[in-house]
């Protein structure tokens, strides 16, 4: 199983994150020609408090934020993986993706699927920083996402 949940609100178990989790993350995997059980990710499904909290101490920025990634190594996208099996940690915040899904007249499901596969690849080296990155990113979500059968989300 690639991925550890801890699921600190409970919301979260009712909203199924351990499922949307593996899910996520194997189609991230899968799309990038990663073996599924050579790797792991640790989710922390929390609240806005406690991600707060996260987002002060390791981003020096007061305030929740969806989801944050901790990755095990520095890494760049498309580089082989030979350094541990352990790719790193997410959080995710369930008020703030709530509030986004809502605001952006999407399911909680299809919100959480792109967050997880969002977290995953930057546990895997991506980011978008400049806009050469951001284009590779994006455009390697929504290829993910299609696999999952969720709608681009940067298509409104």
């Amino acid at each position: 199983m690639p991925v550890e949940v801890i699921i600190e609100e409970p919301r979260w178990a009712a909203a199924n994150i351990e499922a949307l989790a593996q899910r996520a993350v194997s189609a991230t995997l899968s799309h990038l020609g990663m073996v599924l059980a050579a790797h792991e990710v640790s989710l922390l499904a929390c609240n806005d408090t406690r991600i707060a909290v996260l987002n002060a101490a390791f981003r020096d920025k007061e305030a929740a934020t969806n989801v944050l990634s901790w990755p095990s190594a520095e890494r760049s996208p498309g580089t082989p993986l030979t350094d541990t099996p352990e790719l790193g940690d997410i959080a995710m915040a369930y008020e703030t993706c709530v509030r986004e899904a809502e605001a952006g007249g999407i399911s909680l499901e299809f919100h959480t699927l792109h967050l997880l596969v969002h977290g995953t690849l930057h546990l895997l080296g991506y980011d978008h920083e400049e806009d050469a990155d951001a284009d590779l990113m994006e455009a390697t979500e929504t290829a993910i996402l299609a696999k999952l059968g969720v709608p681009n989300p940067y298509v409104r």
